[in-house]
């Protein structure tokens, strides 16, 4: 017979190990958000970085032809993936000019998966997902080539 107070430890101790362990639940496949049939380009200065996992963000303030300015969200990889490919906290700053080539969200919010993001002096930097579902456009230099 199991006594009610191993069932109430149990319980305990589970609920106690899923709210310990880290937010895996927010991480997701590039299918299950952005569109790889939608891709966009964006223009304008970094407004903030989110330096976060599972992903980080970039907030971009993006010009448009009718001379107003709409925010952008724009996801990279890890914070840990970025940096093994030489993007740190002060690669995108506040105030950086860039040019984002990603893929929208499939909602159409103004939220992309970022894969290129040029500089202004010319560099350019791949921050996007790969082997998530993310498309295999060449741009991801882990890819191996068929």
């Amino acid at each position: 017979m199991i006594k009610i107070s191993t069932v109430v430890g149990v319980a305990v101790a589970v609920g106690a190990a899923w709210t310990a362990t880290p937010s895996l639940n927010a991480h997701h496949a590039f299918g299950a958000e952005f569109d790889p049939n939608r891709p966009v380009l964006l223009k304008g200065k970094v407004s903030r970085v989110e330096w976060v996992n599972p992903h980080a963000w970039i907030h971009l303030m993006v010009d448009k032809p009718d001379g107003t300015t709409e925010e952008w969200m724009v996801e990279g990889g890890t914070p840990n993936t970025l940096l093994r490919r030489g993007i740190d906290r002060n690669t995108l700053t506040p105030g950086t000019e860039v040019v984002v080539d990603g893929y929208q969200s499939k909602d159409r919010s103004n939220r992309a998966n970022g894969r290129d993001v040029t500089l202004k002096d010319g560099r350019k930097l791949f921050m996007g997902s790969s082997g998530t579902g993310a498309p295999r456009d060449g741009r991801d230099p882990t890819e191996k080539s068929k």
